[in-house]
């Protein structure tokens, strides 16, 4: 399967899916996070992606849409955050695989290919696993199997690359350098996965 079939997935057409920039706040007050996502949607026309608590106790607020748009809800959410902004996150031109990861969320895109290699990523930061992902996809041609942000996890976020062993070790590589200082908390491949990990753990 190639990385477009992952990212055009079934409903929207892909450039309904795929709008060029995204944006993350990340705010420590949950009050204060329901303000800041109001601000960022009033600004201009976006698509709020992710809007909730996560754990430990700080506030996600996650959004697509053109490029000028984005950044322009971007910084009058963090004007709104004022001092309990924590982290942000600007990728004016991300990759096309991310959105539809996101949309789909922790259970992933099914995998037929049940032993070809995967690269995994576990990040102690969604804005730092957005980063990492994006900067795996444009390094190497691997498929963005799961995107899993912060719920139930702890605040972490992680994600699974799938394709020949060349690329995914070449994918993981890429996303660990752009993880960014302490931000990353663990990364693995596995050369030829067993054919029973698929659609359990893979």
């Amino acid at each position: 399967m190639s990385s477009d079939a992952y990212a055009s997935g079934s409903g929207p057409s892909s450039a309904e899916l795929t709008p060029p920039a995204l944006a993350l706040l990340e705010v420590a007050s949950l009050a204060r996070g329901v303000v800041v996502a109001d601000a960022v949607a009033k600004r201009a026309p976006i698509q709020l992606l992710f809007c909730e608590p996560v754990s430990p106790g700080k506030y996600l607020i996650l959004f697509a849409g053109g490029v000028g748009e984005v950044e322009e809800s971007q910084a009058a959410g963090a004007a709104a955050a004022g001092e309990s902004l924590v982290d942000r996150l600007f990728l004016p031109q991300a990759h096309p695989q991310l959105l539809p990861a996101i949309r789909i969320g922790p259970r992933g895109f099914p995998h037929e290919a049940a032993e070809e290699p995967a690269g995994l990523l576990e990040l102690h930061s969604v804005a730092a696993a957005l980063r990492s992902a994006d900067a795996a996809c444009k390094a190497a041609e691997v498929r963005l199997q799961l995107l899993h942000l912060a719920r139930g996890i702890g605040g972490k976020a992680w994600f699974i690359l799938r394709g020949d062993l060349t690329s995914v070790e070449a994918a993981v590589l890429a996303a660990t350098q752009a993880a960014g200082q302490g931000l990353l908390a663990g990364a693995e491949v596995i050369a030829r996965p067993h054919g029973d990990l698929r659609g359990v753990a893979l």
